[in-house]
């Protein structure tokens, strides 16, 4: 009975934590949806609330197969911060994510080239915070910003929009070719004053 409160307690706190993140950040919400209370480790997905369609954007992020560690956070805290290891370090193989669609992989890999180290591994950091799981709970939110970006479909223009753009494309044209006639006129009246 004690345990099973103690599992309770620590999956609400980290959804919690997870939750007040993005409140502040503004962002598409990170759900806990697979509470698995024998392993204690919790299945993170991400969706965009407002989708009818929980299936549409969602992918689950299995925390076990990250790889976590923790070291010293730099920054200001006094003394605090020079004993307790509160940096969080996330990182999993881009290339074997088998729980992320191949084009979406092909997409992080594309964007983030930056945070892919050499033996292929996306590395997040955080150490906004000096609690350990919220710093976690912010390397998760940043995977899945990083996906739900990579998922985004480009947005298919309308009618309308094709023709706004052929009618200024078509004035700059204009003005394009307005400009040159009379920088060329300029150059003809020099042309005739030195002659």
């Amino acid at each position: 009975m004690a345990t099973s409160v103690a599992k309770y307690f620590l999956l609400s706190r980290c959804s919690e934590i997870i939750r007040s993140f993005t409140r502040q950040r503004k962002l598409p919400p990170v759900c806990i949806r697979n509470r698995n209370l024998l392993s204690q480790c919790p299945s993170f997905s991400y969706c965009n609330r407002a989708s009818d369609n929980p299936q549409d954007g969602h992918v689950n992020i299995p925390v076990d197969r990250l790889t976590v560690s923790y070291s010293r956070s730099s920054g200001p805290g006094g003394q605090h911060v020079n004993k307790v290891s509160t940096k969080a370090e996330v990182r999993f193989h881009v290339y074997t994510a088998d729980w992320i669609p191949e084009d979406v992989r092909q997409k992080i890999i594309l964007n983030n080239k930056n945070r892919i180290n050499k033996a292929g591994e996306l590395l997040v950091t955080s150490e906004q915070s000096r609690s350990q799981q919220r710093n976690m709970g912010d390397c998760i939110q940043k995977i899945s910003d990083i996906i739900a970006k990579a998922t985004e479909k480009p947005h298919d223009p309308s009618a309308e929009d094709i023709a706004l753009r052929a009618s200024r494309l078509e004035k700059r044209n204009k003005e394009r070719l307005k400009q040159k006639k009379l920088h060329s006129a300029v150059k003809h009246t020099r042309q005739v004053y030195f002659d």
